[in-house]
């Protein structure tokens, strides 16, 4: 299967607890709460949407189910957001072998070279959300029945404490390709995961300088990582509102980016301090990048 060009990287922020893990004491009764939300990141294609109808947890115990309410979503819906899977499941505490996902079906909305979109989608899906009838087949393995492994760091998933977060990403580039030899679409989920604890957050906060005028409401915020590729495009909010137009980058590991602002087309900005500005984040940090816009033209 020959996959997208271009990276893109999906995640999927998987809430075990309501807050962090401090120590390795367990929760009430030898349990630990789980919660599972999921994140993503922008990507190549127009839409990707996943049904994920069961999560469980593998241990020497058996089975737990975590969920089997099916969740449907736009993966690339997520760049700023999360959806909750999972809320507050207890289960007992300790070590397990595997967490796992069965996803009942899929559709893929991708453009088609003269403007328009060409839907994909798994056999019985409905392609509604990704715009219409499929007009194609999205070939995908039989994730609805024994369910997708999510590779865990050391191949163990521990859970100590009351509470637990991990961090699972949903690798788009390497999930969705082409048919070698053909013009299909093929599914092909890679999904791992790690804790919650290793990653940190950028908070780009802009607003107009002093006789700057112009609305930015219609601005992006960009997240470049250290090799140059866009983490993700957020736009500038002001909820307040008090004229500080804000976008959030969640769940970003431990690293070197830059963060930018992105203007309306034929529009150029100037920023204070002077952009694409480099951050540093580093484990459960929470920066905020502040910037002044001093000109726009």
């Amino acid at each position: 299967m020959r996959m997208l060009d271009a990276p893109r990287s999906a995640v999927l922020a998987l809430v075990l607890g309501a807050g962090l893990a401090g120590c390795d004491s367990q929760g009430p009764n030898g349990t630990t709460s789980l919660s599972v939300m999921l994140k993503d990141a922008p990507g190549d294609v127009q839409l990707a949407v996943v049904t994920i109808s069961e999560v469980n947890l593998v241990g020497s115990g058996g089975v737990h189910v975590l969920t089997q309410t099916p969740v449907t979503v736009d993966l690339l819906t997520l760049a700023a957001s999360a959806t909750a899977l999972v809320q507050d499941v207890e289960v007992p505490s300790g070590t397990y072998t595997a967490l796992r996902f069965k996803i009942t079906g899929a559709c893929l909305a991708v453009d088609d070279g003269a403007g328009g979109s060409s839907i994909h989608a798994t056999p019985g899906y409905d392609a509604t959300p990704c715009g219409g009838v499929a007009t194609a087949t999205l070939q995908a393995p039989s994730y609805d029945e024994s369910g997708l492994k999510v590779t865990m760091a050391s191949n163990a998933l521990r859970l100590t404490g009351a509470q637990k977060v991990l961090l699972v990403d949903f690798d788009v580039s390497q999930s969705f390709g082409h048919e070698t030899g053909g013009s299909g679409w093929v599914m092909h989920p890679v999904i791992t995961g790690g804790d919650i604890q290793a990653t940190g957050s950028v908070r780009v906060a802009a607003q107009l300088g002093d006789a700057v005028t112009g609305d930015l409401a219609l601005f992006s915020a960009v997240l470049l990582d250290a090799g140059g590729g866009t983490v993700a495009t957020v736009p500038l909010t002001d909820p307040e509102p008090d004229g500080v137009f804000t976008a959030d980058f969640l769940y970003l590991s431990p690293g070197s980016y830059t963060v930018s602002l992105a203007p309306p087309l034929g529009v150029a900005v100037t920023t204070d301090p002077v952009t694409p500005l480099a951050v540093e984040v580093a484990s459960g940090q929470e920066l905020t990048a502040a910037l002044v816009v001093t000109a726009i033209n």
